[in-house]
């Protein structure tokens, strides 16, 4: 496909995603929000409890039934199509990004994993994980909430190792992101619709609704609520390399999860005490942990002001040297990067410089010196799925380079 027209397909796919996102996430917040802060003190007959808001120069007054009204109201909303379109808009996302160039993107650099394969074991792990997710839910161990969910984030973050052993490290991101979705996803079309709609028939019918149906569907929809943080950290995680990009990636992950299900506690349950107060502190913590361990291991410049008069006589000789360096690394990303990142790119993957960034001059290269660092030399993403053949011997050419003051004189 022309690259102009995938990235516009690209661009329009993802702003739907964004934009449906937004719709199911703000839902799922404001429902978990109002269940929490009702007021259950002495609720009119029939009620669990009620709410008095203002907003938006309103004031309203929402009332929560225990089951449902004796009479079903004539207008009923229902809260469905954002995470169904939410869904789909995501899979779209997926096929146009890494499946219609898997080994740019999809497969991990050197594998011998054919595309058919690849796209095989994505697709197919989205919908086993659903069952497997299901099927737990329903066991003895769904009794058990708070033991249920440590089991599913372990679960969870061994599907991102696995993942991670046979895709990029931004894919195996991406597919955490797609299997939590499609858990969540699952959860409504599954679980929380079918109560819904046994609720409403019960009422219609004249028949006393079942209890369980409903309750079933208050627990899937807390467990959309937790996925939510981690699930919205995934779909921006691709502009953040020193997490996907790392050896650990997974584990990152897993610690950026634990963080955000710490922080969604918080507000959850915010309403009853403040025993949780220190979680937001606890995660900001974590976060500044996560970007020490995370961080590259890096030589330091040398620093030419201390520099002696003795070794100040070689100096002609190092300035030689590292115009010599800089021709080599100068042949380096223009063999290897400028495929892509060039006002005028050689690949027929891309229109334009991804992410604007340019190779074609000297100053351009210094310019970036620390992102070629970041992503060619510490987390070696780029170039993407290694597809010119970058050598080991190159990359540490260019963090060499980097590390005496990426020099270009």
């Amino acid at each position: 496909m022309d690259a102009h027209l995938t990235e516009w397909l690209n661009l329009s796919i993802r702003w739907i995603h964004m934009i449906v996102g937004v719709a199911w996430i703000g839902a799922s917040f404001y429902f978990v929000w109002l269940e929490n802060n009702l007021n259950r003190a002495n609720p009119r007959e029939g009620l669990s409890g009620d709410l008095w808001a203002i907003h938006g120069g309103g004031i309203y007054h929402l009332e929560k039934y225990k089951l449902a009204p004796p009479q079903m109201p004539e207008n009923l909303h229902w809260f469905k199509w954002e995470a169904y379109t939410t869904w789909l808009s995501g899979v779209a996302l997926l096929m146009v990004v890494y499946y219609l160039n898997p080994s740019l993107y999809l497969i991990a650099a050197g594998s011998e994993l054919s595309p058919a394969a690849a796209i095989a074991i994505g697709f197919g792990s989205l919908i086993v994980g659903w069952f497997v997710y299901d099927l737990l839910c329903d066991s003895p161990l769904g009794k058990t909430p708070t033991l249920l969910g440590l089991v599913l984030f372990v679960l969870v973050i061994a599907a991102c190792w696995g993942y991670s052993q046979i895709f990029s490290g931004r894919a195996a991101y991406i597919h955490t992101g797609a299997l939590i979705g499609t858990i969540m996803v699952g959860n409504v079309f599954r679980i929380i619709m079918p109560a819904q709609r046994a609720l409403v028939a019960a009422i219609e019918q004249n028949r006393t609704p079942d209890p369980v149906l409903p309750a079933k569907g208050l627990l899937r929809s807390r467990h959309n609520n937790y996925f939510t943080l981690p699930a919205l950290f995934i779909m921006i995680s691709n502009h953040f390399p020193s997490t996907y990009g790392s050896e650990y990636n997974w584990l990152i992950l897993a610690a950026l999860g634990a963080l955000s299900v710490l922080a969604r506690h918080y507000f959850n349950t915010r309403h009853n005490s403040n025993r949780f107060a220190w979680a937001l502190p606890a995660a900001a913590l974590g976060m500044i942990c996560l970007a020490y361990v995370t961080a590259p291991n890096r030589q330091p410049a040398p620093n030419l002001a201390a520099t002696s008069p003795e070794q100040a006589s070689t100096s002609a000789q190092q300035s030689g040297a590292s115009a010599s360096q800089f021709a080599q690394v100068s042949e380096v990303i223009h063999e290897r990067c400028t495929v892509c990142h060039s006002a005028q790119p050689s690949s027929p993957l891309f229109s334009a410089a991804p992410a604007g960034v340019m190779f074609d001059t000297a100053e351009q290269i210094r310019e970036q010196a620390a992102k070629i660092h970041a992503q060619t030399v510490a987390s070696q993403i780029m170039p993407l799925g290694n597809i010119t053949q970058m050598t080991q011997d190159e990359r540490d050419l260019l963090g060499d380079w980097i590390a005496k003051g990426a020099s270009i004189d």
